[in-house]
């Protein structure tokens, strides 16, 4: 599965995170300062400590989460472009697996 984003506000996810953090009374003051500064970097990293895997399918009949990661990059999103055909089934070679639990 691959979800695109188009993040409209950078500021607005940013602030969010920085919220969160900072109504986190039991993180440590080191963690605290590290999260802080990761989130005003990347906003990848602003959306991740905003949106839990877990929480996107917990109530999906048919699906347990085993692992989930992060990453991104910053691109010109085209959705007329046949490069973003979101129908397109991934090239699973015949040997992969999808675990569905």
């Amino acid at each position: 599965m691959e979800v695109v984003l188009e993040i409209e506000d950078v500021k607005a996810v940013t602030g969010a995170a920085l919220a969160r953090i900072a109504g986190d009374i039991d993180m440590p003051a080191d963690e605290r300062a590290h999260a802080e500064g990761a989130v005003t970097q990347d906003t990848a990293e602003a959306l991740a400590s905003l949106v839990d895997p877990f929480d996107l399918v917990r109530e999906v009949p048919g699906v347990d989460l085993a692992q989930a990661s992060w990453s991104s990059e910053e691109i010109d999103y085209d959705p007329d472009s046949s490069e973003w055909d979101l129908d397109e089934d991934d090239d699973l070679e015949e040997d992969d697996e999808v675990a569905v639990g």
